[in-house]
């Protein structure tokens, strides 16, 4: 084929799908400038408001920026451009909450390492991957020395933590916890033995019915009253063990549809063939079961990860608690949307992010041609 050809070939191709889904008929002609007028408007004035005529400055003749008077061109809220010299003001705190600043090169430290932990268990065909799964499982040890400190480092208490680091923290470690309890669960509920059965059922619908919100307030109180005495689990802890039950329970279920889609003769073909129970699960139905189930998981998993921001009942500052706490300060007043603009942008990374990864995962393991 010709260069000529080619090009004519890549225009008609997109030609004809402009045509066919887009000026199909007259009705959806109609819609279809209707909806590039409304992108236009709405996109010229984000982008305007947001970019062009927004104020960037982090200093003002060398000092820097702790008042919202120093935006030249946003002093009444609204009427110009965007202020985003509270996003520089209190970066810290969005990405640390109250953590001493001369220790935060620990937390950077575990932000950087925890990509190194991940790719082993998300990509299989990298170079030295079997290292990076050793990694993965020692990373826990290393983010929490780093974290609350130990020999040779300060301690620094959970209370000081807080923005996207709260939010990390409940939200990759509550998916990681989960992701075992969820598939014993799911087992459970398809065992044969009564009581673990009714144990596993009992569990999920009494969490899946209950809001996460009332969880955190029952962790918050009624947790210690089932420890020890003299063990008394920070605020942090106790979040993350109602984040975690609850996580287990959306996923379990999830789960348990993979199961029920896995054709029983695939079971019966791993009796004959003398596997045992435990065989048969973890070599033929849990590699099928997760395959099917990929999208409900990932889809409770962005969830988990947006409701991070109910900790903020029991006292706790995620990424959306410091925006709030920091639109309460007089200086930085009336500026909500640049926060909230700047706090779903990071939100929609993460949640865009794993998305993505489940398309490519169901890509990758697709065996069938349709």
């Amino acid at each position: 084929m010709s260069l000529n050809s080619l090009e004519s070939f890549t225009h008609n191709k997109y030609y004809n799908w402009v045509i066919k889904n887009l000026f199909s008929s007259w009705v959806n002609s109609l819609f279809t400038v209707i909806a590039i007028i409304f992108l236009y408007k709405i996109g010229s004035f984000f982008l305007n408001w947001a970019f062009f005529e927004a104020d960037f400055r982090n200093n003002f003749q060398g000092e820097l920026i702790t008042d919202r008077t120093f935006c030249s061109k946003n002093i009444k809220p609204g009427e110009f451009g965007a202020c985003w010299a509270i996003i520089y003001a209190r970066w810290d705190q969005f990405m640390y909450g109250f953590y001493p600043v001369e220790e935060i090169w620990r937390v950077n430290l575990t932000f950087a390492l925890l990509p190194l932990a991940l790719i082993g268990i998300l990509f299989d065909k990298i170079p030295l991957r079997k290292y990076f799964i050793y990694f993965t499982f020692i990373y826990p040890f290393i983010a929490y020395f780093m974290l609350y400190g130990g020999p040779g480092l300060n301690a620094v208490g959970t209370n000081k933590w807080g923005g996207l680091l709260v939010t990390l923290f409940l939200g990759v470690t509550g998916i990681g916890l989960a992701f075992p309890l969820s598939i014993l669960l799911a087992l459970g509920r398809r065992s044969k033995m009564p009581i673990i059965k009714s144990l596993c059922v009992v569990f999920i619908e009494f969490i899946r019915g209950v809001p996460l919100i009332t969880l955190l307030f029952t962790a918050n109180v009624m947790l210690p009253l089932f420890l020890p005495e003299g063990v008394n689990p920070d605020n942090l802890l106790r979040a993350l063990v109602a984040v975690t039950l609850f996580q287990a329970a959306y996923m379990a279920e999830a789960i348990r549809g993979g199961l029920q889609a896995i054709p029983k003769g695939h079971i019966e073909a791993a009796e004959a063939l003398g596997l045992t129970y435990w065989q048969t699960t973890r070599k033929i139905i849990l590699p099928q079961a997760l395959k099917i189930a990929i999208p409900p998981i990932v889809n409770t998993c962005i969830g988990l990860f947006k409701d991070t921001s109910l900790v903020l009942i029991i006292g706790l500052f995620d990424l959306l608690g410091i925006g709030r706490a920091a639109l309460a300060d007089m200086t930085w007043t009336k500026l909500y949307y640049e926060v909230y603009v700047f706090i779903s942008l990071v939100f929609f990374i993460f949640c865009f992010g794993m998305s993505r990864y489940s398309l490519y995962l169901e890509k990758k393991l697709k065996t069938d041609n349709s």
